[in-house]
């Protein structure tokens, strides 16, 4: 008797040995799940917060793209920024030798035609001051010559001293004219004409003051102004194709670059005549054909 109840004490003990080490491991389990789950959290609570961080980066990163992107935008469509009015009217300056051809007072059916089947022909590209009146009778033209890829830019709306250069507001007035009639014509109401000449030229003459406070308020809006320093005087009597060409090799010189005014109006069919000539001579003398967009552009990636 005595004998089974040491028997059945030691099972107690042995029972209770086992509870309690199951309890301990229990215990030690729990803790180390605990454990484990406090470190899952403190992780999840880590990694989200990484990927709140992760995503204000991306959001931060975003908007500085779209802002880039803007930015860039404004420099290629909208008005130009003073460091491109500078490169514009700037551009008789360079240390390579590169030429622009511009044509005033167009488009013209009798003149325009010709001058952007030689141009295709040549694969050269252009810039045509082109006038507001001028544009609303020819829009087909003023489009075509912007799908070759042409620069179209702005001289005014009526080529009358008088009228445009009766005050500075009246030099804008015509200018926002001409822009509105040619994105009309070429179907883009974004387009940016960005480049105005002066009728006669920005400098000096009887309206030479108006002429001064208008530039400035071009500049205002984000608009340069160019002027030419080789032309072949097709609007000043030249009667011959070879005087045309002769004229623009005279003035040209030993000039790097070189902006030649000529006309497309409808009675500058010598214009077109000469214009194979002086295409020849200025490839023969290592000339490359440039466009106002060309310098935009440039001016832009600085």
């Amino acid at each position: 008797m005595l004998y089974d109840i040491e028997k059945i004490g030691t099972k107690r003990i042995r029972v209770d040995r086992i509870a309690i080490c199951v309890f301990l491991i229990i215990i030690v389990f729990l803790t180390i799940f605990a454990g484990i789950r406090c470190a899952i959290a403190v992780q999840n609570e880590n990694y989200a917060k990484q990927l709140e961080l992760t995503a204000k980066n991306l959001e931060e990163e975003r908007l500085k793209q779209e802002a880039k992107e803007q930015e860039e935008k404004a420099k290629k469509e909208g008005p130009l920024l003073q460091e491109q009015i500078q490169a514009v009217e700037n551009i008789y300056t360079s240390d390579t030798k590169r030429v622009f051809l511009t044509f005033d007072d167009g488009p013209s059916k009798a003149v325009t035609p010709f001058i952007l089947d030689l141009l295709k022909q040549e694969n050269i590209k252009a810039t045509f001051f082109v006038l507001g009146d001028r544009v609303v009778a020819n829009p087909e033209l003023v489009k075509r010559a912007y799908e070759e890829g042409h620069f179209i830019a702005n001289h005014g709306k009526t080529h009358v001293y008088k009228q445009i250069y009766s005050s500075s507001q009246a030099v804008l007035e015509e200018y926002n004219y001409t822009q509105q009639v040619i994105r009309d014509a070429i179907g883009n109401q974004n387009y940016y004409c960005r480049v105005f000449r002066f009728p006669g030229g920005s400098k000096g003459g009887y309206y030479s003051n108006i002429k001064n406070e208008a530039l400035a308020l071009l500049h205002q809006n984000g608009i340069a102004s160019l002027d030419w320093n080789s032309l072949s005087r097709d609007a000043e009597g030249a009667k011959t194709k070879e005087e045309l060409v002769q004229n623009v090799i005279t003035t040209i010189g030993t000039k790097n670059s070189v902006v030649i005014l000529m006309h497309d109006a409808n009675n500058k069919i010598l214009t077109y005549e000469s214009l194979p000539d002086i295409i020849q001579y200025l490839r023969q003398n290592g000339y490359t054909f440039c466009t106002l967009q060309d310098v935009i552009d440039s001016s832009a990636e600085t």
